[in-house]
């Protein structure tokens, strides 16, 4: 008897437990995590985890990625090992922004397969640094060769730069220059110190040319490259080539707006645009870094650094005899721009703001500037809200 009145008591006090643990829940939070339940469950009898993914990938397709994670996060309930899913719902995380949850998406998809599906391993190398990506990367090549293996398209890398790999989705020529462009860039960046780092960067740049030897990222890795070992003529022909698969193109259909798709996936993204630029006013390519830099406005006319490179151009062109005046104008146009632009959205990069401070002196003023009384912080194109915030406030003092 006294064993089961205890047995009793404590059956009781287990009980009392959960409305203790639900009472510190307001009654609207108990009544919402009933219906997610409810919606969860109502969900997986509805649709099935194909159909599920079908409703992501539309999703993705219109870019609405918090939907889209909805979704897949359903899939997932109903197949919590299903591997494609798991490579969708870390994909959304990373273009959420979301990056510590993508690489738990991503490692738990290493602990299922380890030796399948190289995504993964590309998305975990880009979220680590030094040792940890390059492990991640290599291991994501090492199942790419595989695959290619069993397509029987490549042994010799020679045979991979005569016929690109393009037959089976999963794995591209393109893929294959970008993972070893990965690699490449770890050696040449966080373990740049380490013994035969240069060998290896060099190695894996080779590596990505043989595979895809008209890729515009790769061929401005190896000019990069090229110029940091003092080879700067090698480098300025292999930035030429870079900038060649691309330019002349995207000039020709700037026009064009069935080729704006095209032309997009054509050409590098933005930042490597403006690293082109860089290389190029390095290689003393003026003209072709002005072409760079104005096609990186027509996109995007907020970017300071844009704005200071274009200004440092002009300013570099100023030394010849015959349009030296020209060419100062325009750098104090450029320059003074991307002075307001660093105030307005409030940059930090204070090594940029000293050399356009600097250059701006050397300069002087011109005389469209003179009488200007307050030089340093010109009011103009600086932007309509602070503009406007600035004559309410005057008018409130009236």
């Amino acid at each position: 008897m006294g064993g089961q009145a205890k047995k009793k008591k404590k059956n009781r006090s287990s009980r009392r437990e959960r409305p203790q643990q639900d009472s510190r829940l307001t009654v609207q939070e108990r009544v919402k995590l009933k219906m997610q339940d409810k919606a969860k469950k109502k969900t997986a009898e509805r649709y099935t985890a194909e159909q599920l993914l079908e409703k992501t990938q539309e999703c993705m397709d219109n870019f609405d990625f918090e939907m889209a994670r909805l979704f897949c996060q359903r899939a997932l309930d109903i197949e919590p090992t299903n591997l494609n899913t798991l490579d969708m719902l870390g994909n959304i995380c990373a273009e959420l922004g979301d990056v510590e949850k993508a690489k738990q998406v991503f490692l738990r998809a290493v602990e299922l397969s380890p030796d399948e599906g190289h995504s993964k391993y590309m998305y975990l190398g880009q979220m680590q640094t030094g040792k940890e990506a390059i492990q991640h990367f290599n291991k994501g090549i090492e199942i790419m060769l595989k695959e290619l293996e069993k397509q029987a398209l490549v042994a010799p890398p020679v045979a991979a730069a005569a016929a690109p790999v393009n037959r089976d989705p999963e794995v591209t020529a393109k893929e294959m220059s970008v993972a070893f462009c990965s690699v490449a860039e770890i050696y040449f960046t966080d373990l740049c110190m380490e013994e035969g780092a240069a060998d290896r960067c060099r190695d894996a740049i080779d590596a990505a040319l043989q595979y895809h030897p008209e890729d515009p990222e790769a061929l401005q890795l190896m000019a990069s490259y090229l110029f940091s070992v003092e080879k700067p003529q090698e480098g300025k022909e292999f930035l030429m080539r870079s900038v060649g698969v691309w330019l002349p193109r995207h000039q020709q259909e700037a026009e064009s707006v069935e080729g704006e798709e095209h032309r997009q996936n054509a050409m590098p993204p933005y930042e490597s645009r403006i690293t082109t630029a860089k290389l190029l006013v390095e290689a003393t390519e003026y003209e072709t870094a002005i072409e760079v830099l104005e096609g990186l406005l027509e996109e995007d006319d907020e970017v300071v650094q844009v704005w200071y490179l274009l200004g440092w151009t002009s300013y570099l062109q100023s030394e010849k005899p015959e349009e030296t005046e020209t060419f100062k104008d325009s750098a104090r146009t450029y320059l003074t721009k991307a002075r307001k632009l660093y105030v307005k959205l409030r940059c930090d990069d204070t090594a940029l703001l000293e050399h356009v401070d600097q250059l701006l002196g050397e300069l002087h003023p011109g005389a469209e500037e003179v009488g200007s009384e307050d030089e340093d912080l010109p009011l103009d194109n600086i932007g309509d809200d602070f503009v406007q915030s600035s004559d309410e406030e005057a008018a409130m003092e009236l």
